[in-house]
């Protein structure tokens, strides 16, 4: 399951989306999230499945590391379908068993609300999988630039969700090593019940808080030997500047936005959130 946990993560190959601003992808990564929230029609679902298939395909990312990236939310997946699935009333009743109900409606929501966090996920993922960590941080930076005449630090916030991401991939490794070594030294992380299984995960978490504290300690003294003072005055050596792949991205990205909106005001329908 560790190895499974895909977010935080670079791609590195050559791609039309790739090569875009890190802006363009951020920006048109939280459309496309809206865009799964403002729909309600079968259509507007089989449109983003084709928006974010076709993506996936120019990124020439392979498929299989975005399903391996939902493989951790399979549980969360399933107790949001049965909860949908059973008490979510409104249509005709198919199934009626004991104290259980399956209607039309609550068929169409359980599967709507899987279509939307399997994306929510391949999304954000495929973002990070394109996009490197300095190209995040300085994309970030640069969109949040104008909340500076307000003096909030928006460098160090940019460094801050840059840095946790870097040390996501890090920690997944540094826990896969640990979990390896205790294994070998007889652990048992498998058996037992969720009491006995949590327990078992002590062993594994006191050495990893302290391998990431080490870590944390280690950074920030090089980044004091380095007389890091934050960002004034900071320069870049690859500035970012607008291209018209850019624009192109983003007319795109709207123009699919606004058909998704228009679909979802003509067939709705209702959803419940649990």
């Amino acid at each position: 399951m560790i190895r499974d946990i895909t977010i935080g993560q670079y791609y590195p190959v050559k791609s039309r989306i790739h090569s875009l601003d890190p802006r363009v992808k951020i920006v048109c990564t939280l459309l496309f999230l809206v865009s799964l929230f403002i729909q309600s029609s079968f259509l507007g679902y089989v449109i983003a499945t084709l928006f974010l298939g076709t993506v996936i395909h120019m990124s020439k990312v392979p498929l299989k590391y975005i399903v391996k990236g939902l493989k951790p939310i399979v549980i969360l997946l399933m107790f949001t379908v049965v909860m949908n699935l059973f008490l979510t009333r409104g249509g005709e009743v198919l199934l009626h068993f004991w104290i259980f109900t399956i209607t039309e409606e609550g068929v169409r929501t359980s599967v709507f609300m899987a279509l939307r966090l399997m994306y929510l996920v391949a999304g954000s993922s495929l973002m990070t999988f394109t996009t490197s960590p300095n190209g995040l941080m300085d994309g970030m930076e640069k969109l949040l630039s104008p909340l500076n005449k307000l003096h909030l630090p928006v460098h160090e916030v940019a460094m801050i969700m840059s840095i946790a991401l870097r040390f996501i991939p890090i920690l997944l490794e540094e826990t896969d090593k640990i979990m390896k070594a205790q294994i070998a030294r007889g652990a048992d992380f498998e058996s037992g019940n969720i009491i006995q299984r949590a327990k078992a995960m002590i062993p594994i978490l006191v050495p990893l808080f302290v391998s990431a504290f080490r870590r944390a300690n280690d950074l920030a003294m090089a980044m004091e030997a380095r007389c890091y003072h934050g960002g004034e005055g900071r320069t870049r050596m690859k500035p970012l500047k607008y291209k018209e792949r850019d624009k192109a991205a983003y007319l795109i990205t709207i123009i699919y936005v606004a058909g998704v909106f228009v679909l979802g005001k003509f067939v709705p329908f209702r959803v419940w959130i649990f």
